[in-house]
């Protein structure tokens, strides 16, 4: 486990991981007549019972428009939403609520770093070092502010087990790079990078970080000035929360000096045909209305993961990674892509002789549900030679059934395309 990653030890929490399952409804479906073996968590989480009673009770009960309103359906809209707010601050440990940006997902909170931050502070022959790890959402966003800035994308290579190139790093970093973003864990590879430690020599060089932790935030408990990252970003749906949702944190000294990056409601102070002034952190960047019932459900998202120990869910995650890599090892004909030393519950594979979209549809037929393709990852794919991998991606909720379901499937594939 990482410097910057924390583990509650209090007798309150949660240690029994397993008995967690009964908590998410839609686990309790079959699927093809068989029960279901949900293994599609890094792209999508599975909401327990309490999030969903939250999105009903906002929707049912306080469904109105935040701020302004002095009606009662308008204040329980409010508290729900700064509510939200709040527990996301404490759970990340942020400094401030004002750091605390609501967006709709990481992408979103990228786009918004690399539009307001990149553009204030990118000139041409400045450098943004990104890695051959990152996912679409922190590649594309820089891409374009290069382009309107002059700036160049600096990629820093990765390894033949899936981790960044150190001594890379070191050598691209310099007195011209201007930002550096980085993925915390790997989506398709399943890697934890030592964010602390890039954090530092990116600081070292006068560069400002931006961490994409979508994938991290299931499974460790992140405290963003541990970490000292400038920026941090990530989505509700990844952290067992709803889609449509997620945040930018952002160190409150940096927010305030770069501009909005959408304009209207809500992100205005004082607005005349002449001149705008901008409302106050974070409010500033929330234009329009926002993800009320979204925020209501990522809040209580947040209480459930705060009921439970990480270090108990990293050793029940591990242990399964564990069994996935000793099973599918069964297969002579199976190679994984990504056997980094630090690596969160992800297994991304590939069958001699199958197309990836075809494994995924025969285990389907298996009650297996596995994600498929090029993640959103298309360097990744290059770099190891494949047009695609299959995922299995594994969450609090499973277990060793849901591993030996997946084999299952997987034998069926390897028959069928004998």
């Amino acid at each position: 486990m990482s410097a910057a990653v924390t583990s509650n030890a209090s007798d309150a929490l949660i240690t029994d991981i397993a008995s967690l399952r009964g908590d998410f409804p839609a686990l309790r479906q079959r699927v093809h007549n068989r029960p279901l073996a949900y293994l599609d968590s890094a792209a999508s989480s599975q909401c327990p019972q309490t999030v969903i009673d939250a999105i009903v009770r906002q929707q049912s009960q306080n469904h109105s428009n935040v701020h302004r309103g002095v009606h009662q359906l308008g204040e329980r809209a409010t508290m729900a939403y700064e509510s939200a707010r709040e527990r996301v601050r404490d759970y990340v440990n942020a400094a401030s609520e004002h750091e605390i940006v609501f967006t709709r997902g990481t992408t979103e909170s990228i786009n918004l770093a690399a539009t307001s931050l990149g553009g204030s502070m990118l000139s041409a022959g400045d450098e943004v070092l990104i890695t051959w790890m990152e996912h679409h959402s922190n590649i594309v966003p820089w891409q374009m502010i290069c382009e309107k800035t002059g700036a160049h994308l600096v990629p820093v290579p990765i390894t033949d087990a899936g981790e960044i190139d150190l001594e890379a790093f070191d050598r691209l970093l310099n007195e011209r790079t201007k930002i550096v973003a980085f993925v915390h864990v790997s989506n398709a590879l399943g890697t934890v990078n030592p964010a602390r430690e890039l954090i530092e020599k990116a600081h070292a060089a006068g560069a400002v970080v931006v961490v994409d932790g979508a994938q991290a935030m299931p499974h460790r408990r992140v405290d963003v000035r541990e970490l000292d990252c400038d920026f941090y970003a990530f989505s509700g749906h990844k952290m067992f929360g709803p889609t449509g949702i997620g945040v930018l944190y952002g160190k409150e000294r940096l927010l305030e000096a770069i501009p909005p990056y959408q304009g209207g409601g809500e992100m205005i102070l004082t607005v005349s045909f002449e001149r705008t002034t901008y409302n106050a952190l974070p409010y500033k960047f929330e234009a329009g209305t926002p993800n009320i019932t979204g925020a209501a459900g990522l809040g209580a998202a947040v209480d459930y993961l705060s009921r439970i120990d990480f270090a108990a869910l990293e050793a029940h995650e591990t242990a399964l990674l564990d069994y996935a890599t000793e099973r599918l090892s069964e297969f002579g004909c199976a190679s994984i892509i990504g056997t980094a030393a630090d690596k969160a519950s992800v297994l991304s594979f590939v069958i001699d002789g199958i197309h990836a979209h075809d494994v995924g549809t025969i285990v389907d037929g298996a009650g297996v549900a596995v994600r498929t393709g090029h993640h959103c990852a298309m360097p990744v794919m290059e770099r190891f030679g494949v047009p695609a991998t299959a995922r299995a991606s594994f969450a609090l909720y499973n277990n060793e059934d849901d591993v030996d379901q997946l084999i299952v499937g997987l034998r069926q594939a390897v028959e069928l395309f004998r």
